[in-house]
């Protein structure tokens, strides 16, 4: 069976993950860490898609972005790998691939916004990294926490609904922040990016549904039910 096209909306948040190659690091210490920062804020003004969170792990990315068109999203890290890819291994002395092949992506209702922010930012201290997400460097939690002003960082319109003024939104995002995602949020944040269906409601799913014709729900397992006809009496 082919294998189904990314599902990439226009105007609509995306829960992005993209791995190394066999669980193996695509960054080795601050030097890359910086040069991949630097290469994605790079990338992301050349296909102008915001980037509303973000966190650099050791092996993985995490995004939440806004692409403008079908494409952006693709565009934007197939730059990042040849920018930033060719880099690595002339640093490292290597060749070949560091992705596990094509990245991962979902778009997310707008009422996840603030929950997948969160789990991307959480990273760094379920990982036992950090004990508070802004003390991580190679995240976005710094910026949305006040500490910093990250120009990587495009605030989405449902951060700054979070308070009138940055103080307000700092300290009610950092109170959001301390409780914490469930584990029922992360699966279900994780399971739709892997496996590239939207998380949303029906009718978020139904309003995509208008705006293209890939499927955005698996398709019952097994054969297809044999159509029963009535007899025609002769």
């Amino acid at each position: 069976m082919a294998r189904l096209s990314r599902l990439a909306i226009p105007g609509e948040v995306h829960h992005l993950i993209q791995r190394g190659h066999d669980q193996q690091a695509i960054v080795r210490d601050d030097e890359d860490r910086r040069a991949f920062i630097d290469a994605l804020r790079e990338c992301a003004a050349l296909h102008k898609v915001a980037i509303h969170a973000y966190v650099l792990m050791d092996n993985h990315l995490h995004l939440l972005a806004t692409p403008p068109a079908p494409d952006s999203l693709s565009r934007m890290m197939q730059s990042l790998g040849r920018r930033y890819v060719a880099r690595f291994n002339r640093r490292h002395g290597r060749s070949g691939g560091l992705w596990e092949g094509r990245f991962r992506a979902a778009p997310l209702e707008p009422a996840w916004l603030l929950s997948c922010m969160r789990y991307i930012e959480l990273n760094p201290v379920r990982a036992g990294l950090v004990e508070r997400p802004e003390s991580y460097a190679w995240s976005s939690a710094a910026h949305h926490l006040g500490a910093v002003r990250d120009p990587l960082v495009h605030d989405h319109a449902g951060f700054w609904a979070m308070g009138n003024t940055p103080f307000e939104r700092d300290a009610n995002y950092r109170r959001y922040m301390e409780e914490g995602c469930s584990a029922e949020e992360m699966q279900a944040l994780l399971a739709a990016a892997l496996r590239g269906w939207p998380l949303g409601s029906a009718a978020f799913r139904a309003q995509l549904a208008k705006q293209t014709d890939r499927p955005l729900a698996p398709r019952p397992r097994g054969r297809p039910r044999r159509k029963q006809f009535e007899t025609v009496p002769n």
